[in-house]
């Protein structure tokens, strides 16, 4: 089964000061990487990635715009990344799910995302913020800070994305 990214994935892996940013990488380790779920990921995403990791009202140490330009098409065109992208079919859903679980102008972002992936047959988010997605009955949600698993480097801050380009093995 697949999973989709949250934007607090990418963040919490790619920021050392992020809270759980180790947990998250035993988790991509242990669940992606290992074969054991692909990940799904979308394009707004990657433009909220970029925009809070810049941010230096967030992190001590944000990422230069450049950095995180690299970041995203790295996790844009990672062999273990399905790329999904909104069509009708998650405009509709988007449209739906606004009105029936009544939500205001605060959660329009989380619901498109959350639409986009379920319009793709993506059944499962990945996400350190698990009230975003709680509300879609049609989901489920994972917490990558929360889940123990084995192990990870000692040092997983000065690795890059491990994720493969493409093409490469």
């Amino acid at each position: 089964m697949i999973q989709g990214a949250d934007t607090s994935l990418l963040v919490v892996l790619e920021i050392r000061e992020a809270p759980g940013h180790q947990q998250a990488w035993d988790f991509l380790k242990r669940a992606v990487l290992g074969g054991v779920r692909p990940l799904a990921l979308a394009p707004q995403v990657l433009a909220e990635f970029i925009h809070i990791v810049t941010d230096p009202r967030r992190f001590k140490n944000p990422l230069s715009m450049e950095e995180a330009l690299k970041k995203a098409d790295l996790w844009w065109n990672a062999e273990e990344v399905q790329q999904v992208v909104p069509d009708s079919g998650a405009v509709t859903l988007f449209s739906h799910w606004m009105y029936r679980y009544r939500l205001g102008r605060k959660r329009i972002l989380d619901t498109m995302l959350a639409a986009t992936y379920a319009a793709a047959g993506v059944r499962r988010i990945v996400s350190t913020n698990l009230r975003d997605y709680r509300v879609f009955e049609e989901l489920e949600v994972v917490d990558p800070t929360a889940e123990a698993g084995p192990a990870g480097p000692d040092d997983a801050g000065d690795r890059e994305v491990p994720a493969r380009p493409r093409g490469q093995k």
